[in-house]
């Protein structure tokens, strides 16, 4: 298909991103969907929450590693190879998970579908360094990252409906496995690597990014020390690392365990415990657009003030469920907080500041840089919290969450004051 001009083609670009990256979590969430059933229907073979958590916490680690390696690949071989690869592999480890059986089988074909579900966000960042201005990326990711929300919703919604129809966690992994086909199908017709393909120029990209250097920013690189060096010569980036480990720590752990402990503690039925999750990114989608628009509007940038106060209050909200405030309704006021404070501050990080400190050159690499530290503090999440609501409760597990916001927060506070806020005033003067 043919636009007449470019905003035309960004606009089809970033649909076919935001389409593409929400279908991805059709064959992500739907573990955490089937994960009660799984468990009654292998409670007897001993597959139990920590079980669960184990196998969760494998796929993280070989997400983890899949995000540097892939990132990496991104950035030699272009965005959309990786991006609609990444689709295909996974549709193939659904059915096959659907067709198995047993703990080691589970585990291993759950890591192999984590290993190629990594190569997708590095394939959008990589396509949208390629496709958008660096004075746009605020914006432009604040409408990219709530692919991953609106996916996660659709994912608890419409399987959860299919489970309150009667239908077993086998067929929501074909169900989930055919519609992400489908989305493969859209995203291989109407997506685009680069503008130069259809004959527009490469728009600006950061000035300060780390391969700034380079004489020609939009070529592939040349070696990996060119590509790698400046990532681990930068303290800033270093900063943007230690906030990735804590915050996606806290996200993994809320997007896997969330509908399990509301059916626990709610005594509802799976369905309803796997809809009424749904509040948790319904308010992250609010907080991602609103810390968006805070950052490039009023704080002119300084992203890392939000992450602060974010965390801050993240962990005392953690705190609270810690201390076993119940009732109700309170649970879904916290989980409802938690996609507040958690979720915009979260899309920063392998975000915009991933764009910023990529550039056209190395943006899929920063961002699986970013990731791949993230996730490792993931894999400790998953497992930790399963492990300790298996043999302490959650209000044990809250009490671990808590203790990283906290940490993160420290850490974000450092980053502004080192970093950030020299920038800021600097500005200032100039100006």
């Amino acid at each position: 298909m043919q636009f007449k001009n470019l905003s035309q083609w960004q606009t089809a670009t970033a649909i076919s991103l935001f389409v593409g990256y929400s279908g991805y979590y059709l064959c992500r969430s739907n573990l955490a969907i089937a994960t009660p059933l799984i468990i009654q229907e292998y409670a007897a073979a001993g597959l139990n929450k920590e079980v669960m958590g184990q196998i969760a916490a494998m796929g993280v680690v070989f997400y983890a590693v899949g995000k540097v390696v892939n990132g990496v690949l991104g950035d030699f071989i272009g965005g959309k190879k990786v991006f609609v690869l990444g689709m295909l592999g996974s549709i193939l480890a659904t059915v096959l998970f659907g067709f198995g059986e047993g703990v080691l089988f589970f585990g291993a074909i759950w890591a192999f579908n984590r290993l190629i579900q990594s190569m997708g966000w590095g394939g959008l960042l990589k396509i949208t360094a390629n496709w958008f201005s660096y004075k746009s990326y605020g914006k432009i990711m604040s409408f990219l990252s709530l692919s991953f929300l609106v996916g996660d919703i659709v994912a608890k919604l419409l399987l959860g409906h299919f489970l309150n129809l009667g239908m077993g966690w086998r067929g929501l992994f074909y169900v989930a496995a055919g519609l992400l086909a489908l989305i493969a199908l859209i995203n291989v017709i109407f997506l685009k690597n680069s503008p130069e393909q259809v004959g527009f120029a490469a728009p600006p990209t950061n000035p300060n990014n780390l391969h700034a250097q380079t004489t020609n920013q939009t070529a592939a690189p040349t070696s990996l020390r060119e590509l790698l060096t400046p990532y681990f010569k930068n303290v800033s980036f270093q900063l943007v690392l230690v906030m990735s480990f804590g915050l996606t720590a806290i996200r993994e752990a809320f997007n896997f365990w969330l509908p399990t402990y509301l059916f626990e503690t709610s005594h509802q039925s799976e369905g309803w415990a796997s809809q009424i999750s749904a509040l948790y990114p319904v308010f992250g989608m609010v907080s991602i657009l609103a810390t968006g628009y805070l950052s490039d509007t009023f704080l002119k940038g300084g992203r890392g003030r939000i992450i602060w106060v974010a965390s801050l209050l993240l962990a005392l909200v953690l705190g609270l469920m810690a201390a076993g405030f119940t009732g109700e309704y309170l649970p879904l006021v916290f989980i409802s907080l938690t996609g507040l404070l958690l979720l915009g501050p979260y899309s920063f990080l392998a975000g915009a500041m991933s764009l910023d400190a990529g550039g056209h050159k190395g943006a899929a690499t920063a961002a699986g840089l970013v990731d791949a530290v993230g996730y490792l503090g993931g894999t400790l999440a998953l497992w930790l919290t399963g492990f300790l609501a298996e043999h302490a409760g959650w209000n044990t597990a809250f009490l671990f969450l808590a203790g990283l916001a906290l940490i993160t927060a420290i850490t974000a506070l450092y980053y502004y004051r080192s970093q950030e806020l020299p920038a800021l005033q600097s500005r200032t003067q100039e100006s």
